[in-house]
């Protein structure tokens, strides 16, 4: 094989060096570290400093706020020994400052009261801390426990739709990213957040009291602070997003040379490849070093800023205390005063930014929660009948305007073997989906011995059939706990007959420990034959009034497809059988072949009876004779 060798366009946002400008802008990046660096005002926050927030915050915050009824006492001792802790830590600098005055005027009653008091403060302070961080694990863990129950109870409930129409991965980062996330939140900002505010406000009342002209001085700092923050994270915010884009393309584009790989050795583009990743790397790099570089400086820039205040905070209060308005204690007092004022209002600015992103991933978790269940209407119960199933002037569409069905009619009477054939995007499949109530019919109606489906109760409806389809499906379990899926009472004997029926025994025997051997990721220790041979064993141990096999066989070879035929024959006998198939040979046995064209049925008999037709069976049965796909 030739493969002509060109140049591939890098993905969306890397340039070339050629092409890289010289002197690229300098930002700045977010540091959790750096306790100060916080955009009131951002969009997103994650680990590259982009905020996430919410589109409805107080729908969100009472839908949460649900989950703490549960958990009210436990969620009013963690407010209470916040409380005690922030109440410890406001007064330990006051403290401290009335020991200062008492050794300065000598009185060392005083200094030894305020002494015994300060190291109560201090053993509080540490044993409320200890408590806090358990209570808050607990009260996190407790409503995480309940969260994820509700959400996986309603993921196992949603309609086949809704699961077609999204990714696997979103629902997965919903139920694991997003809950972690805001179990984070609650069992770390909880706390903080409430403890922040009580020092912010008491710290503020005590420099009010002390000194309001020193409180002012050390207000200006604090809006500096604040001020700066805010300047920093627009710089922040914009290069890590950068920084953020460039990585996923990078990992994308390893992504897709691994798994395409021998596309790659097979054109011998290797060398392109190697220089299309590295440049993508040295972009990355370069940008990586800006953002890390100048968000390593932004904690020296905020503490210079803090430095200055207290420089500033001491010759006012050395000049007030020279003209007898405050004490050298409140001085000493004040400047501690000052740097635990400054604290507590960068955390809450950091902890803003994480709330929003937690209560964004629970707005995802409740979006989800909100989704309307699967249809179960219907309580009739699907009494021992034989099997007749009938579609009467039934139309469907998945999108509205483009119709899978139109007017699809069929009659199946009880035992009878139906094949529905007919080229991809016909709608064979979507036959099978409507029977098993996977979809409403958009018109018409679909019956079992004379009954709607859609009056039944749809759990005793699906027990009654069973499904092989064309994508294997096996859990990590047991081969005998996989076998027993559809039929968890089944013997060990049962067990063995099914696998003795579908041509599975041999190799199970083979195993480790047979039947006991346990399959890793779903199966894949097994070849794809190996995983629809058991696929098939499991719908023979269901025992159903109604067999459905969707290219139940397009994994096996010849010779195993032989047996599985015979052995589907004593199977098949009184059970009412849907086949879906485009290997035409597999269905030559078939009591009736149902051809489909654009949602309508074209043409149906027996299979001599469409061949001498000559009409579009014969076409889908003469192209694959001669070998070609359709």
């Amino acid at each position: 094989m030739r493969c002509e060798e060109k140049e591939r366009p890098l993905p969306e946002g890397f340039q070339r060096k050629s092409e890289t400008k010289a002197g690229a802008r300098t930002s700045a990046g977010v540091q959790q570290t750096a306790q100060a660096q916080v955009d009131f005002g951002g969009s997103r926050r994650d680990n590259h400093g982009i905020t996430e927030k919410p589109a409805d915050m107080k729908k969100t915050l009472r839908r949460l706020a649900a989950y703490f009824k549960g958990v009210s006492r436990l969620f009013a001792l963690l407010m209470a020994v916040v409380t005690l802790m922030t109440c410890a830590a406001i007064l330990i600098p006051s403290l401290q400052g009335g020991a200062i005055d008492a050794i300065k005027d000598s009185d060392w009653g005083e200094l030894l009261s305020l002494l015994g008091f300060l190291l109560a403060a201090y053993a509080v302070q540490a044993v409320c801390t200890f408590v806090q961080a358990r209570l808050s694990a607990s009260l996190s863990q407790r409503i995480l426990r309940q969260l994820r129950r509700d959400l996986f109870q309603k993921i196992i409930r949603l309609p086949i739709s809704y699961l077609d129409t999204h990714s696997n991965g979103d629902l997965i980062s919903r139920m694991t990213n997003d809950v972690e996330n805001l179990s984070s939140t609650i069992s770390q900002s909880l706390g903080s957040l409430l403890s922040s505010l009580l020092t912010i406000a008491g710290t503020l009342l005590i420099m009010l009291a002390y000194c309001w002209q020193l409180t002012l001085i050390t207000m200006v700092t604090v809006f500096l602070t604040v001020f700066s923050t805010r300047q920093l994270s627009k710089i922040m915010a914009r290069e890590y997003r950068k920084r953020a884009r460039l990585t996923g393309e990078l990992n994308g584009l390893a992504e897709e040379m691994i798994t395409g790989y021998r596309s790659v050795a097979a054109c011998q583009q290797q060398a392109q490849i190697i220089r299309e990743f590295n440049e993508g790397s040295d972009q990355l790099t370069a940008v990586s070093v800006r953002a890390e570089s100048l968000s390593n400086g932004v904690g020296p820039v905020l503490d210079c800023i803090s430095n200055i205040g207290f420089v500033v905070v001491a010759v006012f209060g050395g000049w007030f205390a020279l003209k007898g308005i405050i004490t050298i204690g409140v001085i000493s007092a004040f400047l501690l005063y000052a740097r635990q004022f400054i604290r507590p209002v960068n955390e809450v600015a950091q902890l803003f930014g994480s709330i929003q992103t937690a209560a964004a991933g629970a707005e995802r978790v409740f979006a989800l929660m909100e989704q309307p269940e699967e249809d179960n209407r219907g309580t009739l119960a699907l009494e021992e009948g034989k099997g007749a199933v009938s579609f009467r002037d039934v139309s469907f569409s998945y999108v509205p305007g483009r119709p899978v069905l139109e007017h699809f009619s069929l009659d199946v009477r009880p035992g009878q073997k139906i094949a529905l054939v007919g080229a991809t995007g016909s709608g064979k499949t979507t036959v099978v989906n409507l029977l098993i109530r996977f979809y409403p019919v958009d018109s018409g109606d679909i019956t079992i011995d004379g009954r709607s489906i859609y009056d039944l109760n749809r759990s005793g409806l699906r027990s009654q059939m069973a499904v092989v389809l064309q994508d294997t499906v096996l859990f990590s379990d047991t081969v005998e706990g996989n076998l027993k899926y559809a039929a968890p009472d089944a013997s060990r004997e049962d067990v063995e007959r099914a696998a003795r029926v579908s041509h599975c025994a041999g190799f199970i025997e083979k195993l480790p420990q047979g039947y006991q051997t346990m399959l890793t990721h779903a199966g894949a220790n097994l070849s794809q034959g190996q995983r629809q041979l058991l696929a098939i064993a499991r719908a023979i141990l269901a025992d159903p009034k109604i067999l459905i096999l969707d290219e139940a066989t397009s994994c096996v070879d010849t010779q195993t497809e032989k047996q599985i035929q015979d052995a589907m024959a004593q199977l098949m006998k009184n059970r009412t059988c849907l086949m879906i198939a485009h290997r035409l040979s597999t269905i030559r046995d078939a009591d009736v072949i149902v051809a489909l064209d654009r949602g309508r049925v074209v043409e149906t008999g027996t299979h001599e009876e469409l061949l001498a037709k000559k009409g579009y069976y014969y076409a889908l049965y003469m192209t694959q004779f001669a070998g070609q796909k359709t």
